[in-house]
């Protein structure tokens, strides 16, 4: 995969104020990122996935795995019940193992930050929260600030945004610069994770510059997908957005987390993940403040593996609970 042409350390970003009094500006930047090699950022993910972690490292990796997830529940029928089991198993993922790790957040709707806010206080799980009319992104910018400000003031620690793909794809990137920077300054204090929803972006030169746009306009994290659009979380598309975050902090000192969400169920496919944020970004990024995993199901198979680790033989479904 080619780095920026062009782009380095040394070439600094156009002001902010320039992009956002000449949207002209915006078509010049995001254009100018040179073109993914799809075929080599597919060849390269394949062969990162065949990387094998074994024994001690292998343990090390799935309790980081579980370290970085949201333990999330998006559905209609969530009810404060249902929110307040999912925080308990984020306490406490195998109550049988006082060692096992807390996941790093519980991600809810506005409408049930508060219930998981009082239940999480004092754990050090971060709240999060989905916002701005998710999963479609299509509702006006005050709606969407409205939404982001109830969640921030029930407790939320993080605010998931989505992009509008249709500003996007029709090319009004100023626009879409306008709502992520007005969206974070709704955030106050709380986290910014910008979903880009790669799954309706259509090709990897939309990532990257999506992506870009994201960064530039003030998110703490990017995010592939809202779990409810297919393709979600791919490999591909993570390695794309990886390398993003890697050029941008060469290019400005500002490092950027990256979340991929949706798909993503089993153990063997977590640490695939793993092994492509170490090879792509860089170590400083194996945190959970750098990057993190949005699953509802990948804890269950996480802890089975751990266990299977731990005594030898495999624990089945019956081990973990049903979310």
């Amino acid at each position: 995969m080619r780095k920026l042409a062009g782009m380095t350390a040394t070439t600094p970003l156009p002001a902010v104020a320039d992009l956002v009094n000449m949207p002209e500006a915006w078509r010049t930047l995001l254009h100018g990122l040179p073109s993914v090699d799809q075929v080599g950022a597919e060849q390269r993910a394949a062969m990162l996935a065949t990387r094998s972690i074994k024994t001690t490292s292998k343990a090390w990796a799935l309790d980081l795995a579980i370290r970085m997830v949201d333990l999330t529940t998006l559905e209609g029928a969530d009810t404060p019940g249902k929110v307040r089991a999912l925080c308990a198993k984020a306490r406490r993922p195998d109550p049988t193992d006082p060692h096992c790790p807390q996941v790093a957040a519980v991600c809810v709707y506005p409408s049930m930050v508060s219930t998981a806010a009082a239940y999480l206080a004092g754990t050090g799980i971060k709240v999060a929260s989905v916002a701005t009319a998710f999963p479609s992104g299509q509702a006006p910018l005050e709606v969407k600030l409205a939404d982001t400000r109830a969640a921030v003031a029930a407790g939320a620690d993080e605010i998931d945004m989505v992009i509008d793909r249709g500003a996007f794809l029709a090319g009004r990137y100023s626009e879409v610069f306008d709502q992520i920077a007005a969206v974070k300054q709704a955030c106050g204090n709380a986290h910014l994770k910008v979903i880009l929803e790669t799954g309706e972006l259509a090709t990897l030169d939309n990532v990257r510059r999506a992506s870009w746009l994201a960064m530039v306009a003030g998110a703490d994290f990017i995010k592939t997908s809202t779990g409810k659009v297919q393709p979600a979380a791919t490999l591909p598309v993570t390695l794309v957005m990886l390398e993003a975050v890697r050029d941008f902090r060469e290019r400005t000192g500002r490092q950027v987390g990256v979340k991929p969400a949706g798909g993503i169920r089993t153990a063997k496919d977590a640490l695939r993940y793993l092994v492509l944020v170490n090879e792509t970004a860089g170590p400083d990024w194996l945190d959970p403040a750098w990057f993190r995993f949005g699953a509802s199901s990948l804890l269950n198979d996480l802890l089975m593996q751990r266990a299977k680790l731990a005594t030898g033989h495999y624990s089945g479904h019956d081990y973990v609970t049903l979310d």
